[in-house]
């Protein structure tokens, strides 16, 4: 996945990304061949339940003797052979159009990633993690609904209204209990519908700010526990899961009663019919009809287990859809806004906020020139990977908080005018040239680029620009040094160094830090540092 998110990563194209072409000629087949199954075992059940009672009334007559039960024999075969190949089929059939589906998905997830300002050249690391999972299991969702909850509830739905209108033509007198039954469930899923939506957005909202807050509380365990506060800040994140496992629970509580509600239709459909022909004075022969079409009822009950499910998943894929449709909206901000130079960018007290939203320290009032870097100085967990993550629309700040050569900047603006260079540096499990994050440097800049970080032996060792790179191929000083090659070829106006010589001996960092600021002279540079670090030409800046 990180391969092809990196590929298209180094696409050129900015804007939205394109709806995937729609895979409509699998997914016909596979409702044709999911109706063929369904037929199969209507017929199947019925027939086999004729040919049961025709031989037991031929066997009580001398037409024992002449009865034919070759050509039944051979219906039944028939069905059961039809079910079974087009059952297998729908599953083949359905798995292949899923999949494609899933491919074009992912597709339109990464060139959405790739044309996100928040994203481009920026680092795969600062991707949000709980958007990406949530992405994955929406698309899950879709293709189960398509596969799991479509298909059947087409084949069901039609296969109702036919034996509606069969049991109107046989034995009318069932159709009122019928219909009383089927408007019962129809309340029932529609009440479970309903619940259910609340439910799903309560337990995805729920886990969302748990694992906000557990990353938080992980990211500043070391203060934390300094502070003896490790173990309370622990209880929120855990109480929120299990609330969404409580909810969870109580949702499979509601499923359980629909579907005790819904096994009933066939059964109780079946003895109607039975009952209503008994009571129209049908007897012998004449009530093999009606117990063919009864048992087909009861055939139709086996599509009705787990109806919840269906329920459930049809909810689930709404809000799945919704959420997927929010990836093909543009960035407020494309290339062609972003300017190619800006001369000051400036902090009106911006408040400072941690990623659970807790505030950190005072608000910051500073203004940041080109070509005069500045060093964020401060203890580890007093907020400069925040600051800087807020500067770059990474971290919700107050409207006209962050402003440039005196314009105020949105979420969207700061993002597309910032290079974030985290010191967590991420490998993804691709080229080297596309872990670079410049798709329209020549190789010489690329090699410029790794000379400049002391990085050019290890990778010619690993295959030249071309040569296929992972995690843990590189150290962790190789991949800072990676790291901060993106922010060598970067062209953004505003580049954010976090902790940039973390993992690299002094000497290195000092010299590598050097020549990287020496590149971004006319750029506005911000650095953190939880030590003394201080290049030459910059401004020190201590955060409390």
């Amino acid at each position: 996945m990180n391969a092809v998110a990196s590929s298209i990563a180094a696409q050129t194209r900015i804007g939205p990304p394109q709806e995937p072409v729609r895979n409509r000629a699998p997914w016909r087949l596979a409702l044709v061949l999911a109706f063929a199954a369904l037929a199969g075992g209507i017929l199947l059940t019925g027939v086999s339940v004729w040919f049961l009672g025709a031989v037991a009334l031929a066997g009580l007559t001398p037409a024992a003797l002449t009865f034919n039960f070759h050509v039944p024999a051979a219906l039944i075969r028939l069905f059961a052979l039809t079910r079974t190949a087009a059952k297998y089929g729908e599953r083949v059939v359905g798995h292949r159009a899923a999949l494609t589906d899933q491919v074009r998905r992912r597709s339109t997830l990464f060139a959405a990633m790739a044309a996100a300002p928040s994203v481009r050249k920026a680092g795969w690391q600062l991707g949000n993690q709980d958007r990406l999972a949530d992405y994955l299991d929406d698309v899950e969702d879709v293709d189960y609904a398509r596969l799991r909850v479509s298909l059947p509830s087409a084949t069901l739905g039609v296969a109702i209204l036919l034996l509606v209108a069969a049991t109107l033509l046989i034995a009318p007198l069932a159709v009122v209990p019928i219909l009383l039954l089927i408007s019962v469930n129809i309340v029932g899923a529609y009440f479970l519908a309903n619940r259910a939506d609340a439910d799903l957005a309560a337990m995805r909202e729920g886990r969302q700010q748990a694992s906000r807050l557990l990353g938080a509380a992980i990211q500043a365990v070391v203060p934390l526990q300094g502070e003896r506060r490790w173990g309370p800040m622990l209880e929120a994140p855990f109480d929120g899961y299990a609330n969404a496992q409580t909810r969870a629970l109580v949702l499979r509580h509601r499923q359980a009663l629909f579907d005790t509600l819904a096994n009933c239709l066939a059964p109780c459909a079946m003895l109607s019919v039975l009952v209503s022909a008994w009571l129209s004075g049908l007897r012998g022969e004449a009530l093999l009809v009606p117990a063919l079409l009864g048992f087909a009822w009861l055939a139709v009950g086996e599509s009705v287990l787990g109806a919840s499910k269906i329920v459930v998943a049809f909810a689930r894929e709404k809000k799945a859809r919704s959420t997927l449709a929010k990836w093909n909206t543009p960035d407020g901000v494309s290339r062609k806004h972003v300017p190619e130079r800006i001369s000051s960018l400036t902090l009106d007290r911006l408040p400072r906020h941690a990623p659970d939203g807790r505030l950190i320290g005072r608000p910051v009032s500073a203004t940041f020139e080109a070509g005069r870097p500045t060093v964020l100085h401060g203890a580890s967990g007093c907020g400069k990977t925040s600051l800087l993550k807020q500067i770059a629309g990474w971290l919700d700040v107050g409207d006209g908080c962050v402003l440039s050569d005196g314009i105020g900047l949105g979420v969207d603006a700061r993002r597309a005018i910032s290079c974030v260079c985290p010191h967590d540096a991420t490998v993804l499990a691709d080229t080297v040239r596309e872990n670079l994050f410049a798709p329209h440097a020549s190789d010489d800049e690329l090699w410029s680029a790794l000379s400049s970080v002391e990085l050019q032996d290890r990778i010619r060792a690993a295959g030249g620009l071309d040569g296929w790179i992972t995690q843990d191929v590189l150290s962790l000083g190789e991949a800072q040094r990676l790291n901060l090659a993106r922010a060598w070829l970067s062209n953004r106006p505003v580049v954010l160094l976090d902790e940039p010589s973390e993992h690299l001996d002094t000497e290195q960092g000092k010299r590598i830090l050097d020549a990287l600021l020496h590149r971004l002279r006319q750029r506005i540079v911000i650095l953190s540092s939880h030590d003394e670090l201080a290049p030459k030409g910059t401004t020190a800046v201590r955060l409390q």
